[in-house]
């Protein structure tokens, strides 16, 4: 996250303002529009990909364990991988 000066883009009546409330500490002030997580990356199309082949390598006979040290996961995440497929209904929902 970048920090931007407030006197750079606040006006000044706003600035005295804010001071009463938080005088010489640091806030965040969120977005409006809240993006979604991953929206922004290939970060969830990775996870997506990932999980979905994951699922795929279990349905064809792969053990839980060997998926977890495949994917360098616990086997309680592959279970959390493999039970949201299941609850999906197929890979490509994932």
């Amino acid at each position: 996250m970048s920090y931007v000066r407030a006197e750079d883009i606040l006006p000044e009546e706003l600035i005295k303002a804010i001071q009463q409330y938080v005088s010489g500490r640091s806030i965040y002030i969120p977005c409006k529009e809240k993006k979604s997580w991953g929206s922004q990356t290939k970060t969830r199309q990775y996870y997506q990909s990932r999980n979905a082949e994951i699922y795929l390598k279990h349905i064809s006979g792969v053990c839980v364990k060997a998926l977890a040290d495949e994917y360098s996961l616990s086997e309680k995440s592959i279970q959390r991988i493999l039970r949201a497929a299941a609850h999906a209904g197929s890979a490509e929902s994932l």
